[in-house]
């Protein structure tokens, strides 16, 4: 089935490794020339090889996602050395794991500002593809209690409700906003790998909490959110897509 990426240019702040770097390559594998950023610039050099590697052009660079302007200038000259933009994907994240005000400052300064200063940076060059489509990352954990009461739950259920109005603004344009929930998701590079080597008991109870008996690989998660992001996924817009094995016991109407 061809989704009609081939030829679409793709934006992915925060990429660099996890869940990103997973995207960059199934969005590469489909023909869609990818521009990324992420902290460490072996890392970001690293995936532009393996999305060249895959046919598609490559461009990245290391940016503080914190600097309130060098980031948005960072998308604004990705856009225009790609020649446009059709897809916006921030996989920026951050979670400190504490109920406190420093946390909270934490996670709204590295998460939530930059999600928005780059949507709005990449807005201009959206308005101007014919299938525009932003896709932000929330988290199973703003669905429901998990481990207690802190920042990040409560700050990415606030992206689902920033994304819905975002749908509702732009669907007249035909530019399509769609968030993703992801459960417990397992990249050789990501959080919970370090969990499992380091946190062994804690990973094994979450396991154990998933009816698929398994956490999600990044492979997985990257070809649902490639789907959503393309032209084969038209008419969807301002939905939040869980994605987690069934780990989120509420019913959802």
């Amino acid at each position: 089935m061809d989704i009609g990426l081939k030829g679409r240019k793709a934006i992915l702040a925060g990429a660099n490794a996890g869940i990103g770097r997973q995207v960059a390559k199934v969005l590469a594998a489909e023909g869609c020339d990818v521009a990324l950023c992420g902290r460490t610039q072996s890392k970001v050099d690293a995936v532009v090889a393996e999305v060249e590697a895959l046919g598609a052009r490559g461009l990245g660079a290391s940016v503080d996602v914190t600097d309130a302007e060098a980031f948005p200038r960072w998308v604004e000259q990705a856009a225009e050395r790609l020649g446009g933009a059709d897809i916006f994907i921030p996989f920026v994240s951050v979670n400190p794991g504490v109920d406190s005000p420093e946390g909270w400052t934490t996670v709204f300064n590295g998460d939530i500002l930059p999600l928005v200063r780059g949507i709005h940076a990449a807005l201009p060059f959206l308005e101007k593809s014919d299938a525009g489509a932003i896709i932000t990352i929330s988290s199973t954990g703003a669905l429901e209690e998990f481990m207690g009461p802190q920042p990040y739950n409560a700050l990415k259920a606030a992206i689902i409700n920033y994304s819905a109005a975002l749908a509702q603004k732009y669907a007249p344009q035909g530019l399509r906003v769609n968030c993703i929930s992801p459960g417990p998701v397992f990249t050789e590079d990501g959080p919970w790998a370090y969990i499992k080597e380091n946190m062994r008991e804690f990973h094994d109870s979450i396991l154990q909490q998933i009816p698929m008996g398994r956490m999600g690989t990044g492979e997985e998660l990257a070809r649902a959110i490639a789907f959503i992001a393309s032209p084969a996924c038209r008419y969807m817009t301002g939905a939040n897509v869980l994605i987690d094995g069934g780990i989120t016991k509420g019913v959802q109407y």
